[in-house]
């Protein structure tokens, strides 16, 4: 707790000494806020000729009127800072579950390349083990070929076997 203050301050054209726990620059801004009010109500006309304890009650009450709008103001200002404050935590929330997804999604994204790599690395073999095969049985055909060229069979192909009789084969 701060210290206790005093500061002389005039109000209506009286001196007084405030004191407080509060420095002495508040003190006279309190003491100003209070003269303001004092001379708004001595410009207006009629009530100039108001007795001074009448103008007293009107100040003070025109002080609680802005003390219950300023008390009104910050109650509603307490209830829009909590709605932005839970807005803000949905909103942290709903960023860090999307940071989360997103990090998940890199992920499956990376283990997906390193498959996409790994088959594609596999159909090359593949498809190399395919063409071997494939060329090793033509060149075992042509070889077969070969052989049975030189012992005097004859190749069967389509178009020699469309041209047997399968009846005439039975007979011989």
């Amino acid at each position: 707790m701060s210290s206790k203050s005093s500061a002389e301050v005039i109000i209506g054209g009286k001196m007084y000494t405030l004191s407080g726990y509060e420095g002495e620059e508040y003190l006279q801004r309190v003491a100003a806020y209070i003269n303001n009010k004092i001379n708004e109500f001595n410009d207006m006309e009629e009530i100039r000729r108001f007795p001074t304890d009448m103008k007293a009650v009107l100040v003070e009450l025109n002080i609680a009127d802005d003390y219950f709008k300023a008390r009104d103001k910050v109650e509603k200002l307490e209830q829009d800072l909590e709605i932005k404050e839970k807005e803000i935590y949905d909103l942290k929330h709903e960023l860090i579950s999307e940071q989360i997804k997103t990090e998940t999604n890199e992920k499956t994204i990376k283990e997906m390349e390193l498959q996409n790599k790994e088959l594609v690395l596999q159909k090359t073999k593949l498809e190399a083990a395919l063409e071997d095969a494939l060329l090793g049985r033509i060149e075992e055909d042509q070889e077969k070929a070969s052989a049975d060229h030189k012992s005097g069979a004859k190749e069967v192909t389509p178009e020699n076997i469309s041209g047997m009789d399968p009846k005439k084969s039975k007979k011989k």
